[in-house]
Formats: structure tokens, sequence, C-alpha cells
């Protein structure tokens, strides 16, 4: 598995330096930096194989942190680990929320005591911040001999993400299902070249005891082989199944379970944390469609119009709405006319643009933005890009039609059910690349 771990600074000076295995020697360390840190490459490919040796990194705030293995090991999981020991670093006040150079020589004693705890013999192990804390001075200092059974517990146990003995006076449950709609639409036809929806869903678990809970949502596995029901206007009802592509888990729900019969469950962890995330691209609801209208009257000018309709049901109001229109560089006079009054209109000479910002914009709506533009007469008439009109906003419902169809959660030994817990769901989608193009 992992040989040797290194962070080098920007200049390529080791930093960190730990070797687990015989396999590997000192030498390895001017190997990457030789041939990786000081190449003339402008590419730097994150495994690089030297000799008998592969050298896998990520890179953060001008620092390369690096490990090296000489066996075939599984990358995606050094990669994983990699990332998990910077975010366990972060989870201590002492680096200050941020892994630069400055930070890791504070703490060298720190880091070389949590190397020794996540990695035996070169094999990767827990790297929760909250099992780990076991091995800070704070920690050893204020903690009582109760306190230290339970995290020696937490470590050794099967549930490594939860301690034992959490109480609340109320239960609660607080649900996010927060997405990202990505889309391209074509300017000759309107057609959509390319939509889908990135998303998450996250939990914040004020559960006493240790609680069992089980989660559904619409998932055509799910839902069996029942039919999609359609409205007459040929959209696919919200409630319907939908289709995921791909799921990726937290690490406390039971896969087996999942795998047999579809089911989500798991033993949350306290607080907040990402249940599960996904991404869907069928049937993706795009809540705005934008049209813009190109004319060209002559006489050096250029008549634009912009038609943005919310494509949802006037129950909901999306937020944040923004609208940003590329124009010609060699505007010389531009002048706004908007239809109802709706939001503010602002042309931006530094970033060749008009930001179109409306505040609250309901379903069904539809608002249209004339801009007339004045060119400058040149001897060369260079043909304008046209780059396309990027939207940004916030709706308060799933794009993908991901629904939460229902939460159980029970508590044996405490002795609490579903009924004793207070729930709260709540649906936001906003945009990621939402482009259209002229």
């Amino acid at each position: 598995m992992i040989s040797g771990f290194y962070i080098y600074n920007h200049k390529g000076d080791t930093v960190i330096s730990r070797l687990f295995r015989d396999d590997v020697t000192k030498s390895a360390q001017d190997a990457f930096r030789a041939n990786v840190i000081h190449s003339r490459s402008s590419k730097k490919t994150p495994i690089n194989t030297i000799g008998k040796e592969s050298f896998l990194h990520i890179y953060r705030n001008e620092l390369w942190i690096v490990a090296v293995t000489v066996e075939n090991a599984n990358a995606m999981m050094i990669f994983e680990f990699l990332n998990k020991f910077v975010a366990l670093c972060l989870a201590y006040p002492t680096f200050n929320g941020k892994f630069a150079e400055a930070n890791v020589r504070d703490n060298f004693g720190l880091i070389y005591e949590l190397l020794e705890e996540v990695l035996d013999n070169g094999y990767p192990q827990s790297t929760d911040p909250d099992a780990l804390k076991i091995i800070t001075e704070e920690a050893k200092k204020g903690a009582t001999v109760e306190d230290m059974k339970q995290i020696a517990s937490q470590i050794t146990g099967q549930i490594g993400w939860r301690r034992e003995g959490i109480k609340y006076r109320q239960n609660e449950m607080y649900i996010d299902v927060m997405e990202k709609v990505n889309c391209l639409v074509g300017s000759s036809t309107g057609a959509t070249l390319h939509a889908h929806v990135s998303g998450a869903i996250k939990m914040k678990a004020l559960l006493s005891g240790m609680p069992d809970c089980k989660f559904g949502i619409n998932d055509k596995v799910m839902a069996g082989k029942k039919k999609e029901k359609k409205e007459e206007s040929g959209k696919k009802k919200r409630n319907a199944p939908i289709a995921i592509d791909d799921l990726t888990f937290h690490q406390c729900v039971k896969l087996g379970k999942f795998d047999s019969n579809r089911q989500i469950t798991f033993v949350p962890p306290d607080g907040e944390f990402e249940l599960m995330k996904y991404r869907t691209t069928t049937d993706v609801l795009l809540p705005f469609k934008v049209t813009p209208m190109i004319q060209e009257p002559g006489g050096n000018q250029i008549i634009i119009n912009v038609v943005v309709k919310a494509e949802f049901e006037s129950k909901h109001a999306a937020s944040k709405l923004e609208l940003k229109i590329p124009i010609p560089k060699s505007a010389s006079n531009v002048s706004l006319n908007r239809t109802s009054k709706s939001g503010k209109a602002k042309y931006s000479s530094g970033y060749n643009e008009v930001v179109w910002r409306m505040k609250d914009f309901r379903g069904g709506k539809t608002a249209t933005l004339e801009i007339k533009i004045d060119l400058l007469a040149t001897a060369t008439k260079k043909k304008w890009a046209k780059p396309p009109i990027s939207l940004f906003f916030e709706v308060p419902f799933a794009c993908s039609g991901l629904t939460v169809n229902y939460v159980l959660v029970s508590e044996r030994k405490i002795g609490y059910t579903d009924s004793d817990v207070k729930k709260w769901v709540r649906y936001l989608a906003s945009a990621g690349s939402y482009e259209t193009r002229y």
C-alpha cells in the first residue's frame, strides 16, 4: 500500500517526510522533486511512475501532498485518503482553516502523530476527526476517564461516526435537498443540447441515543415497475419516479440492505452530514426559458431582445434571478428598456455585458428586456463571437424531480418512536452552468 508520505512546498523543499515501509528509499523524495515539481512540462498529471515507484499527489495552497507506492494499489483509495487527511488536519483549530505551509510547519508534531494513527504499516485507518481527537494534547488534558473510554470505543467499534450517550431534550431532523442545474440551450431551435442535475441530500440529526433511520426517495428502482404518470401537457409529475444515474452514500449507510431491497438504512452521525450525492440526466425540469433575438436595422446599431419565462408552477417563486447578457466590445452607447419594470438592468462596460437582476420571479411569469446598442464605426468589421447568456437563480423545488417520500426514525434502547421526532424538509435548486446561445 502506501510506502511513503511527503509534503513539498512550491519550491520543491520537503516540509514533511515519513516512510512506512523499507521498499522505498529516501531518494524517492528527490525523484518526485526532480521529475514532477521541477519538470518543464506544463501538464502535471496526478499519477507519475518513476522507475519502480508510483507517486500520487494532490495540490493545495502551493503544497504538494504526495503518497508513494511500489505496489499495484487502489489509486482512488489513495486519493481519497490524501483528501481526507487534509480535511482531518483542517478540523484542528491550530490550522486556522487553511492547509498552508506556515500552518504545516507550526503543526509538525500534530501531523506526525496523525500519520502514525491514520496509517498502519501504510494501510489507511480511520480519519474521523472526532475519533482522533484523543491524540491532541487538549483532549488528553481535558478528557475524563469516561470520555476516553467513549473515544476508544468509537475508534474500535463498528459505528465510528457516532458516540454513545447522546441526549437531546427534543429529537429533531432537518433534511435539505440541494441541487445544481446545468444546461446548454442551442441558438437556432432553442433545443436543449445537454442538461443534468448534480444534487446532494444534507441532514442535521439532533437525535438521542443510537437511532435507526430509514430513508426513501422516488427512485425508479425503489418505486418498482410502476408506469410513470403523465400530465395532459406531457410533462412528468414531480412526484413520479425518477432515474438516478450516479449515487454516492455516506459511510453510515448500510450498503448491503440497499443492494438487496433498495432501502437506505443508517445510524446517523450527530449533527450535520451529507447523506448522499446523486446525478441525473433524464427529464430535467429547466426552470427558465431564455429567448434572445437580435436585430440589425443598420447604421451601426444592434437591438437585442431577451425574453425570460418561468417554466414552473405559479405557487413557487424564484429568488436572486440574474441574467448576464454579453454585448459587442465595440459598443459606444447602450440603452435599456424593460417591460413591466421587471427588476433592474445595468450595463457593465468593463465586462461588456448587461446584468439584469430580479429579486422575486413567480412561476409562469414572462419578462422582456430590450437592449439598443450603438457601435463604433470601424474600418474593419470583425464578426461578433456572441458568447452565451448566463443565468443564475434559486428556486424552492428539486429540478430533478427527486422527492423525499419518507424518513422513519426508531430508537429501541431509549424507547422513542418516529412520532416523537420533529422533521423538516427543504428543497433548493440553483444554477450551475446555465447558458443559452444567441
